[in-house]
């Protein structure tokens, strides 16, 4: 399937080198590595494929831009973020579209993403000028206590696939807003939007050295060079948690402050109370959002018995309506999963659900042809042994297990050792305040299928992360106290 001229005609736009210094060039070696449509299956752009030289190269960069950028008034930096916040927003159609070719999301989606994506560049915009400090008298009389927040320097960043542009956003203007300077390395299966953002960051006003961008089809060795590097002062990752767990062991090595945003198993909770209309609609939204492609989708529908048979039937319903096709074609519900594997993955799943007693409601299978497709799905009455009630999907499969009481309903919901996010539908306050106390998770949402949001703190507890993103902590990642002490 070819691309149409405008699609052409935007990849043609993204540049195909690395970014070090303020100037876009190959890699050392010349290397390239290619990027596909997800839906075709055709290679679309081939870019250069950073060796470790070249990820060292960033780093000097960056390292050689701290002090400066350190300096700059915040009102400057606070001024670049929110011209990139504008030129984002302008250019939001090209940055949906891309999305939507590299990663397979439906169009309606990635134009969403550019909104999302976007508040994280205003927001940390306004942040950038409001970084406080403290100054008291000490008990003792003896002297005042300063304290200040001061950049915690170089910065590597380091970003999943499934939402290629807000997950930069997120990373690069905290990092930015504080006064660091950064690595990025995209995910080699959506490198092509980081890219293209970095032109945009080039357009608003960022100094060279300030973004530095790596892509690399060898990442384990690139990041192991760079964590060792003792100049390095900041590792933020999103992706899953074994390969979390292996980079916090190298950041140990130096004691780097890392940032880790995790896998997920999210509960979603509908008590006998619920408003089913809603809670539909929410299942709906925190399920096939991206696909079922993220971290905060919800994994396992926690059901009340006496509502469960009418749940299944309307969310079947309303799944069986579904339009599955290329992402980047206007109307189509379901896009393309991200590779063949996460096929794989998802009718392994799909079928471990069925052998051990579950039953398909809706869909239950890969398309065949070309392309990395799968129906979406609904299956019910899931068992307990399933390994969709231990494992992410990160598919379009919704799966049902039923529960009788509200400690039940608890106990299957905190049952995993991941701790993001978790949803819950009920029309009882008293028992949503008890949800909020009860649920081992960073995040909730009550009678809502969707929470993110830039000016809130996410992240997760359990082996679902350290730290958060967003929110007035955002940025606080980025900082480092330091007490000064002043004697009378």
């Amino acid at each position: 399937m070819a691309l149409k001229p405008h699609e052409q005609e935007l990849l043609d736009s993204v540049q195909a080198g690395l970014f070090i210094g303020g100037t876009w060039q190959p890699s050392a070696t010349g290397a390239t590595f290619d990027v596909q449509d997800p839906a075709t299956a055709e290679t679309v752009k081939s870019i250069a494929d950073a060796t470790v030289e070249d990820a060292v190269r960033a780093l000097d960069a960056a390292v050689a831009a701290q002090d400066a950028w350190a300096a700059t008034a915040t009102r400057e930096r606070s001024n670049i973020l929110r011209r990139a916040f504008d030129l984002l927003i302008e250019r939001k159609e090209q940055f949906a579209l891309l999305m939507a070719i590299e990663m397979g999301k439906p169009i309606a989606e990635a134009r969403g993403e550019v909104v999302y994506g976007a508040e994280f560049l205003r927001w940390f915009s306004e942040e950038a000028v409001r970084v406080r400090g403290d100054y008291r008298q000490n008990p003792e009389g003896t002297g005042n206590i300063v304290v200040t927040h001061l950049p915690v320097g170089p910065t590597y960043l380091i970003t999943p696939w499934n939402f290629p542009l807000a997950m930069a956003t997120r990373k690069i203007a905290p990092a930015l807003a504080a006064g660091c300077t950064v690595v990025i390395k995209p995910a080699a299966l959506t490198p092509l939007t980081t890219i293209f953002f970095a032109q945009l960051l080039e357009d608003a006003g960022v100094p060279a050295g300030v973004v530095n961008v790596v892509p690399t089809s060898k990442s384990s060795a690139q990041s192991s060079a760079l964590l060792s590097d003792t100049r390095l002062r900041k590792l933020s990752f999103t992706g899953s948690t074994p390969v979390g767990v292996a980079l916090m062991e190298l950041a140990a090595k130096n004691v780097l402050r890392t940032s880790m945003e995790l896998g997920g198993n999210a509960p979603f909770i509908v008590f006998e109370d619920a408003d089913l209309d809603r809670a539909v609609d929410g299942a709906l939204l925190a399920k096939f959002r991206n696909i079922g492609q993220a971290c905060t989708a919800a994994n396992r529908m926690i059901v009340h018995e006496s509502v469960a048979e009418e749940f299944a039937r309307r969310v079947g319903e309303r799944v069986a309506a579904m339009t599955v096709g290329r992402g980047a074609e206007e109307g189509n519900d379901i896009g393309a999963l991200v590779d063949d594997k996460a096929v794989v993955n998802t009718a392994r799943l799909v079928q471990d659900a069925i052998d051990t007693g579950a039953n398909i409601v809706a869909g239950g299978q890969a398309l065949g042809g070309v392309g990395n497709f799968f129906q979406p799905t609904v299956i019910d009455n899931l068992s307990p042994q399933s390994a969709i009630m231990r494992e992410e999907i990160f598919g379009p499969v919704l799966g049902i297990i039923r529960f009788k009481t509200e400690d039940e309903a608890v106990e299957i919901a905190n049952n995993t050792e991941y701790g993001l996010m978790s949803y819950v539908f009920t029309e009882n306050i008293h028992r949503g305040h008890r949800m909020i106390e009860k649920l081992e998770t960073g995040m909730m949402a009550l009678n809502s299928g969707l929470a993110s949001n830039a000016a809130a703190p996410f992240g997760g507890v359990k082996q679902s992360g350290l730290g958060r993103e967003g929110g007035f902590e955002g940025i606080e990642e980025f900082l480092a106290t330091k007490y000064t002490f002043l004697p009378r």
